[in-house]
């Protein structure tokens, strides 16, 4: 395959179109960011209530961060849709906790 893409490029150049090698890395453009926006919002509401990055620094944050992911998750499956503290959505919430095991699990 990565000899097709090197002649594909290889004629492209040669034709005088413009040449990006992107085949084969991640398409970010498959990614809606205002889907993500929730997730910002609860990430500056802990931002501004704790300190920018704090997330990073809990102790045990892997065991805590995977139980308050499944607090959200059980608030919104019985349905409560907002957190009481924030009034942000549970499911922003629980994407922020995913994001920070992700953090931890890399």
């Amino acid at each position: 395959m990565s000899d097709l893409i090197d002649k594909k490029l290889e004629e492209d150049m040669h034709s005088g179109k413009g040449v990006k090698a992107d085949a084969g890395k991640p398409d970010y453009s498959l990614l809606e960011l205002k889907n993500l926006e929730g997730m910002v919002q609860v990430l500056t509401f802990g931002a501004e209530k704790y300190s920018r990055d704090n997330w990073k620094k809990v102790p045990d944050g892997k065991n805590r961060y995977f139980a308050a992911l499944q607090r959200h998750l059980a608030a919104w499956q019985n349905g409560e849709k907002k957190d009481p503290e924030s009034g942000m959505s549970h499911l922003d919430h629980a994407l922020c906790n995913l994001y920070f095991l992700r953090f931890f699990d890399r």
